[in-house]
């Protein structure tokens, strides 16, 4: 069997002291030889400006493959498509299209002169012909879904318009993404479902973050990190769980993994080592 490939998402930094954590994250990881990285982009736009920084000067300092995160929110078409062509300027060839979020949770709301939603993003972007596009993907419904198969649909349509893979939402259980998956293959999805997988740091923090975005939280789940506490047998709880997960759905033939750092790289790299994805050569140079 082919020995799966991984990727890790990052998030821009606001402050000195989050550019000097990013960085560090970034040289924990880089040794993994991920097939790309991704930086992510603010609610309403709102890093729009630290995301292209980001953006490129990972590209340009590292030599890693840089997936930019770009939106709808907040912009006219030109000015997200002047966005974008900044982006092939600098080499940048992979683009994470996602209507994206408004500011404070209120219901999307597309600019006067935008993209009314993801779909017209991409086939803009694909009729460039400078990026690879990747997309959102969601096997718990999004909030905005009517249903489980209208999540399956938009995404067909999204792959229809020009996108080449999805990665999906963090979930909890391993057989979400695989009902996930069945669904869209008996849809005519032929594009690659890259499994998300976040790494549980906070268990808190993932918990008020599930509940904003739709992700039931399984009450087993809860229960293991209530008796666990804090410390470091949440740590190793945290380590064993994406340690099963990824096993699992390595097993299930996910050829690809996404990891969500949250620009914190130990967990990460301890799941990664674990599941012996890292090159032979990481086990010194990330030490």
């Amino acid at each position: 069997m082919t020995k799966p490939t991984i990727s890790f998402e990052f998030f821009p930094p606001k402050t000195l002291e989050a550019s000097f954590r990013l960085w560090d994250t970034i040289h924990a990881l880089a040794p993994l030889d991920p097939a790309f990285v991704s930086v992510t982009y603010g609610a309403g736009g709102t890093t729009r400006e630290l995301t292209h920084e980001a953006v490129t000067t990972i590209s340009k300092t590292t030599g890693l493959r840089v997936a930019a995160h770009l939106t709808c929110v907040n912009a006219s078409r030109e000015e997200t498509l002047e966005i974008a062509r900044g982006y092939a300027q600098a080499g940048v060839r992979d683009i994470v299209a996602l209507r994206g979020d408004m500011p404070g949770g209120s219901a999307f709301e597309a600019h006067p002169d935008g993209f009314a939603n993801s779909v017209e993003l991409i086939e803009a972007l694909a009729a460039t012909g400078d990026f690879t596009l990747h997309v959102g993907a969601y096997p718990d419904r999004h909030p905005d879904a009517a249903t489980e198969m209208a999540d399956v649909e938009y995404l067909k349509r999204k792959i229809d318009a020009g996108a080449q893979s999805a990665i999906t939402q963090f979930f909890f259980e391993t057989d979400t993404f695989f009902r996930f998956r069945d669904r869209c293959v008996a849809a005519g999805i032929d594009a690659p479902i890259v499994p998300g997988v976040l790494p549980i740091e906070n268990w808190k923090g993932v918990k008020k973050f599930a509940t904003s975005c739709g992700t039931p939280i399984p009450a087993w789940l809860d229960d293991a990190f209530g008796t666990a506490g804090d410390g470091a047998a949440a740590e190793a709880l945290s380590k064993e769980l994406a340690i099963d997960m990824c096993g699992k759905l390595i097993a299930g033939g996910a050829e690809h993994l996404h990891f969500y750092t949250l620009n914190k790289p130990h967990l990460t790299r301890d799941v990664v080592h674990a599941l012996g994805l890292a090159p032979d050569r990481a086990l010194e140079d990330v030490a």
